[in-house]
């Protein structure tokens, strides 16, 4: 979950009370709301619950960061999640769950929700307590695509979100490459107390002269975690690299999607990987499709210089274990090699799952929930394995669910789509492209890791939320 700081200014329309947001942006000026704004002029602190959200997102996991957090691991777990569901009470409680524009996906979520609910009395539902919790987690994941868009009302607010993801997942990844330099300064004084021997030991891969080298966790506790911040500041980095404001702002940016696409390589997943390539050509594409051919240049080379040079530092760091691992994307058929690190168990899935189990196996049957939750004197509602969230899908609520849950994200992906669009301004444009490329390779995520069961996927939905009440405006104007 893997996996996100601060604005760029002073803003001339800063809101003193999340209570007082929707009027303050409801009573402006069209003039004003229509007017550019420069990056330069935002504000370096962050202000308002909405953008301290963000900061908690990284912020909270963090503080397994410090020695002595695992007697309360579970808590600071609970919490990155529990904000988000702050957040929904607010608006349910100020705003009597209304908003100006339901976004599409809203319906289908609704129904996961309700049919999730009933699952919890699933015969094999691991313990009612359990059953609760897993259903509140995928409340807490999907909310913030309901309450994100009242407090996000204008692109300026947008564009300052998703600055700040960039340097909270910039300094994360920046952690994991000091991490491999230096782990005994950097590297977390005390692991995951739930990984055994032989997981630390598949987490270690062969640096420098034979040094044993632990997957960097970046800002958490679990080998490997740093490679999700790291996807998202390798793209966000690029996109402010190339845009227009002070040199050393961009240049700033620019080293963190460094450090972004380093921190992956030293992580060795290469599935992240080859999601942030598909996530730099989808907006790659989105700039030629709005004639900005100068900003296509730049940013595609950019791109190129980070991926070459983030392999020479990283192998530098790491070994040549990192160039011998991720050339396999190269010389290996792609099919075959997607088949035998994730595809076999997506094929398991649909052929043993799916007829055992068609509507469902019961709620926290695997992962998180089931180690902290799970009733383990049940015999009849033993712990399962999933790695990929199809098979997540599937083992939480049958076909039922895995096809709900499909159908919301194709709506979504459809909408964002249909958004870009219907929006006037190119720049509008712009930062609506920047969220979909980032939240595609989100999507692009399921076939390789449970992201919608993690903070991935409450990034996925909170910004989901937040591009759709940034553009409503623009739209009705």
């Amino acid at each position: 979950m893997s996996d996100s700081g601060s604005g760029w200014g002073r803003s001339r329309d800063g809101f003193a009370d999340d209570w007082q947001v929707d009027q303050e942006y409801a009573n402006v000026d069209v003039r004003d709301e229509q007017e550019e704004f420069n990056l330069d002029d935002e504000s370096l602190l962050p202000r308002g619950f909405i953008e301290w959200f963000v900061i908690a997102q990284t912020a909270i996991p963090a503080l397994l960061y410090l020695p002595g957090t695992q007697a309360i691991r579970l808590p600071v777990r609970v919490g990155a999640y529990a904000i988000a569901l702050v957040g929904f009470a607010i608006w349910w409680l100020g705003r009597g769950g209304s908003r100006s524009e339901r976004h599409p996906a809203e319906r289908w979520l609704v129904f996961i929700f309700v049919y999730l609910s009933l699952m919890i009395f699933h015969p094999l539902t691991s313990g009612l307590l359990a059953g609760v919790a897993q259903t509140v987690l995928y409340l807490s994941i999907f909310s913030a695509v309901f309450w994100a868009q009242v407090f996000v009302k204008r692109p300026r607010q947008l564009v300052r979100i998703l600055a700040i993801l960039l340097v909270c997942n910039g300094i994360n990844s920046i952690v994991g490459v000091l991490q491999v330099y230096n782990p005994e300064r950097f590297m977390p004084s005390q692991l995951s107390l739930g990984l055994s021997r032989t997981a630390l030991a598949a987490a270690t891969y062969a640096g420098p002269d034979g040094r044993p080298i632990l997957r960097p966790p970046g800002l958490f506790d679990t080998p490997g975690a740093v490679c999700g911040p790291g996807t998202v500041a390798a793209l966000l980095g690029l996109v402010f690299a190339v845009e227009n404001f002070a040199w050393w702002k961009r240049a700033g940016a620019l080293f963190l999607a460094f450090a972004g696409i380093s921190a992956i390589y030293l992580s060795h997943v290469r599935a992240n990987f080859v999601v942030v390539l598909a996530m730099m050509v989808i907006y790659a594409v989105a700039l030629l499709l709005l004639n900005q051919k100068t900003r296509f240049t730049a940013f595609v080379t950019l791109g190129i210089g980070i991926v070459v040079f983030g392999l020479t530092a990283a192998t530098i760091l790491g070994g040549e274990s990192i160039r011998d691992r991720f050339s396999t994307l190269l010389g290996d058929d792609p099919r075959q090699l997607y088949y035998t690190s994730r595809g076999q168990q997506i094929q398991s899935s649909f052929d043993e799952l799916a007829g055992r189990y068609p509507f469902g196996a019961g709620l926290a049957r695997w992962g998180m929930m089931h180690g902290y939750f799970g009733d383990r004197t049940r015999i009849d509602s033993t712990e399962l394995w999933a790695e990929v969230q199809p098979t997540a899908w599937l083992l939480d609520g049958g076909l039922f669910l895995l096809g709900l849950y499909s159908i919301a994200l194709i709506v979504t992906a459809l909408y964002e789509w249909r958004l870009m669009l219907s929006l006037q301004d190119r720049e509008d444009r712009r930062w609506a492209a920047t969220v979909a490329a980032v939240n595609i390779g989100t999507m692009a995520l399921v076939f390789s890791f449970v992201p919608f069961a993690t903070q991935v996927g409450l990034q996925f939905w909170f910004l989901e939320g937040a591009l759709h009440g940034a553009m409503m405006g623009r739209l009705r104007r």
